[in-house]
């Protein structure tokens, strides 16, 4: 319905057709004919022309586009078609630019431009393609020495931010594929615990790209995939080429479970952090921090915890703070950058300790 929704919401929609040798044109305003089809010439090329006007009674905020945001959409279009010609450019006096994007790797490229800045694990994304029932599964992931993910799911180009089964299924696959590999080889011993998802998936970068004839979405945003059929279908086709290629691929694939393995390892330590620091917070409640300047008012929806850096700091804060509903903790220094540690690290820090021990969390 995207054409048709264009059409009623503009002053005016010019669209012609370059078609059997024919061009043919047809105007529109506010959705409907004010001129008849005709045709205006003959041509050897085929494609079509839409121009439209946006209306400005309905638009009332803005009729202006963001350049940069409809750039970014046409180079992710262009990844996901891989071999296609996209160009956008920018008419407006002034504002002139034009970009050009052709990825003939299509997703495959495109882990690779998420990944430009990270040091990867292994050198080539793994790129797997399949089709069964009508529906075509592509998927390529690498891995990288963060700690995080970032999974990018789409429907017939349309980007399932929210998830659903073809990504599902994505992750059942991937879970099951790394714990059976680990273990043919002597990877997991036999009395440990399986990865967890969480463990397979710290440092991926995938995409996941299906095309469905008949997709069904969940809610009216089209932002979530429903299809049953669709996690049975994604699980088969990935699973079977992942195993083939980490049988093929042994060095690679002892690093991506070696990456497994050290997320386990710090899950694990971060699980006795944290209830080692929640029994410690529970003996403390009655000795919060000492450099702690607390406020008398008890309640949490009006109390505010004030974080300097030094004793100095501290010290200016506390002369001129509220005492009723004003906290002040002065810390020492410069303290762990939390985005780039693992969660045993952050909570065995002292500093990040109090912060916790003063919040009460």
């Amino acid at each position: 319905v995207g054409a048709s929704v264009v059409n009623a919401l503009s002053t005016e929609l010019d669209v012609t057709v370059h078609r059997d040798g024919k061009i043919h044109r047809q105007t529109y305003k506010r959705g409907v004919p004010v001129t008849d089809l005709e045709i205006i010439g003959e041509t050897d090329h085929t494609g079509t022309t839409t121009h439209f006007v946006p209306d400005p009674e309905i638009f009332s905020e803005t009729t202006e586009y963001d350049y940069d945001l409809l750039a970014n959409r046409v180079r992710e279009l262009a990844f996901l078609t891989k071999g296609v010609n996209i160009t956008i450019e920018d008419k407006r006096e002034g504002q002139e630019r034009k970009n050009e994007y052709h990825y003939e790797g299509g997703i495959k490229s495109y882990v690779e431009y998420l990944n430009r800045s990270k040091e990867v694990v292994h050198e080539e994304p793994i790129y797997i393609e399949g089709e069964k029932d009508g529906i075509t599964v592509e998927v390529a992931l690498q891995y990288n020495d963060s700690y995080t993910s970032n999974i990018y799911s789409f429907t017939n180009n349309i980007n399932t931010y929210e998830g659903g089964t073809h990504e599902a299924g994505f992750k059942t696959g991937l879970t099951r594929v790394i714990n059976d590999y680990a273990r043919k080889k002597g990877l997991i011993k036999e009395n440990d615990p399986n990865l967890s998802g969480d463990d397979v998936r710290e440092g991926l970068t995938a995409i996941i790209s299906i095309k469905h004839p008949d997709p069904q979405f969940e809610g009216q945003t089209k932002t979530k995939l429903g299809n049953s059929e669709a996690r049975t279908i994604t699980d088969t086709l990935f699973s079977t080429a992942m195993e083939t290629f980490m049988l093929e691929n042994p060095d690679a694939a002892k690093k991506i479970v070696d990456k497994g393995l050290m997320a386990a390892r710090a899950r694990m330590a971060a699980k006795k952090a944290r209830e080692l620091t929640r029994r410690k917070s529970a003996l403390e409640i009655s000795n919060l921090p000492g450099k702690l300047a607390d406020c008398s008012s008890k309640d949490p929806s009006i109390s505010e915890l004030y974080i300097v850096e030094g004793d100095s700091a501290g010290g200016s804060a506390k002369q001129g703070r509220d005492r009723h509903f004003q906290a002040i903790l002065p810390l020492r220094g410069k303290i762990l950058n939390v985005e780039k540690a693992r969660l045993d690290k952050i909570l065995s820090n002292n500093e990040v300790r109090s912060m916790i021990t003063a919040l009460g969390t």
